[in-house]
């Protein structure tokens, strides 16, 4: 058991120091030009889950980078299951858009219906939170996702 906690430390360690390392160089020479992304808006009532994340820098929506040879959608169901644990139901698109606050990046929006039970990944670990918690401590890239979400959920 405890060789297991060791092991997940290491991995959050390596993934804490591979992410501000990628993220601190990748802004300043993005030499692949703009990167590719997916990511997921899963709803629980009123709260939407989020990642707060194993690197320091807050909270995300699951997902990541997309591989070369997946699509958007291959991309955001790989890295929901990976990241949350959850088993993914439905996968609707919502919109893509451009980015430069974290890294050049498109990233495409999903809203996913899943179900099973939430696990930590050694990205971070997986909370459901209400928008105005998650607001202040999302990632500046993934912010206007959150913006674009907060007139619907007044209504």
């Amino acid at each position: 058991m405890a060789s297991s906690s060791r092991w997940r430390s290491l991995k959050r360690f390596v993934f804490s120091v591979l992410s501000r390392n990628g993220v601190a160089v990748y802004s300043r020479f993005p030499i692949f030009g703009a990167l590719r992304a997916s990511v997921a808006v899963i709803r629980n009532n009123q709260l939407i889950l989020v990642i707060e994340r194993s690197d320091g820098r807050g909270l995300s929506l699951p997902g990541g980078f997309t591989h070369p040879w997946e699509t958007p959608e291959q991309t955001v169901l790989r890295e929901t299951v990976e990241e949350t644990g959850l088993h993914v139901n439905q996968s609707t698109f919502m919109f893509e858009y451009k980015t430069t606050l974290d890294v050049p990046c498109v990233i495409t929006v999903f809203q996913l219906e899943a179900s099973g039970e939430l696990r930590d990944s050694w990205e971070g670990s997986p909370r459901w939170l209400p928008l105005a918690e998650i607001q202040p401590r999302l990632l500046p890239s993934q912010r206007q996702i959150i913006d674009r979400l907060l007139p619907a959920q007044n209504c």
